[in-house]
């Protein structure tokens, strides 16, 4: 009887949240879309993350453990990339250059990692130059720990901030019960660290005895989506929930986003997580998707080559195969609207330098979209 209560509860407020957020809920397909898409890279099976180089040739890391160099319409395979742990979600993730690149070479890396005593893998973060097609002064910054052999929730994305500080993701590494409320643990963090994997001495937990001193926030579940607020500098996220419940959330120092204490999801069974969705003490995400979309890569439109979408937020999205624009008012989302329906799931998407937009699709590769005049 108890039981009943507790889901009647739940379906009470599942379904009050659901109708106040019904605007937001819908997701339209808009008539008129201001892009084609070119298919500009072809068969990569899963392109995991890219990175634009300054030359006009771009980084590709594909999940089974290759690194692409991109270039003048040809596809070169970069040695001596870090050995890659892959099982499950686990995988060669992100790339990205160095802000300074031009003048330090460096290019940072996550993937998953053997590296350690303990059977499995975990995150890893390292950073290295590229010199003749291969990977040189490769340097480990950080390894999650300990290893296990579970396939899920590795993160992994990485993005710096306006003051040379880099944050990657690690996934609560499939152990909810105990890494993401834990901040003596990793697993269901953002971290921040220097450039040259240091830890900057304004972190939240330095002080803290026993804490893992590169934690940045904590509470989160599997973070697979960083982008810098083009205006504020401020690190978004997104992240997959369970059924139900995935999050956008504004990174803040010390913050604790409340996974798995509260969530607007629920188990895959259907059964309740918790009967709550919110605590003092823990953040609310800015949005929330219900039901999942399995949010991947994401970028902030910040050109104004595609007509009415500066501003906008774009997310790729694994579940629905399909790049999703949110439509923003500050921090709130106010629409959504599918792009690139059916195309296949999407992975990452990130703005050029030459203000162009692209996609990487698994099973297809990178499309380019192109302004419609």
């Amino acid at each position: 009887m108890k039981k009943s209560i507790v889901y009647f509860c739940l379906f009470v407020v599942s379904f009050n949240l659901s109708c106040a957020q019904d605007a937001i809920n819908q997701v339209d397909t808009p008539e008129n879309i201001p892009f084609s898409a070119e298919l500009l890279i072809d068969e990569l099976p899963i392109p995991w993350g890219m990175t634009f180089l300054p030359d006009g040739g771009m980084l590709i890391t594909e999940k089974s453990g290759q690194l692409i160099h991109f270039k003048d319409g040809n596809k070169t395979e970069i040695s001596n990339i870090p050995e890659v742990y892959t099982r499950g979600q686990g995988g060669f993730l992100d790339v990205v250059a160095h802000p300074d690149y031009e003048n330090n070479g460096w290019i940072y890396f996550t993937y998953s990692s053997s590296e350690g005593d303990e059977k499995g893998g975990n995150t890893a973060v390292i950073r290295a130059k590229l010199k003749d097609n291969a990977l040189t002064d490769n340097q480990l910054l950080y390894k999650a720990s300990p290893n296990t052999t579970k396939g899920q929730h590795f993160g992994s994305r990485i993005v710096f901030d306006n003051q040379g500080h880099l944050y990657f993701s690690v996934g609560d590494r499939g152990n909810r019960d105990e890494n993401p409320q834990d901040v003596t643990r990793d697993g269901g963090k953002i971290y921040r660290i220097n450039d040259d994997g240091s830890i900057p001495q304004d972190n939240p937990f330095v002080d803290k005895e026993g804490a893992k001193t590169a934690i940045f926030s904590y509470g989160h579940r599997n973070p697979q989506g960083l982008a810098k607020h083009p205006d504020t500098g401020a690190i978004w996220n997104n992240e997959h929930g369970p059924r139900g419940g995935d999050e956008i959330n504004v990174v803040k120092k010390g913050a604790n986003f409340g996974w798995p204490v509260i969530t607007y999801g629920i188990n895959y069974s259907g059964t309740p997580i918790t009967d709550k969705t919110e605590l003092d003490g823990m953040e609310q995400p800015i949005h929330y998707w219900v039901p999942s979309i399995a949010p991947s890569g994401m970028a902030f439109v910040t050109s104004d080559k595609y007509e009415g979408y500066k501003g906008s937020l774009l997310v790729g999205s694994l579940a629905f195969q399909y790049l999703e624009r949110l439509v923003l008012d500050g921090n709130k989302v106010v629409k959504r609207e599918k792009l690139m329906g059916d195309l296949g799931r999407v992975r990452d998407v990130r703005q050029g330098p030459d203000g162009l937009i692209y996609v990487a699709v698994e099973g297809k590769g990178i499309y380019k979209l192109i302004p419609k005049s």
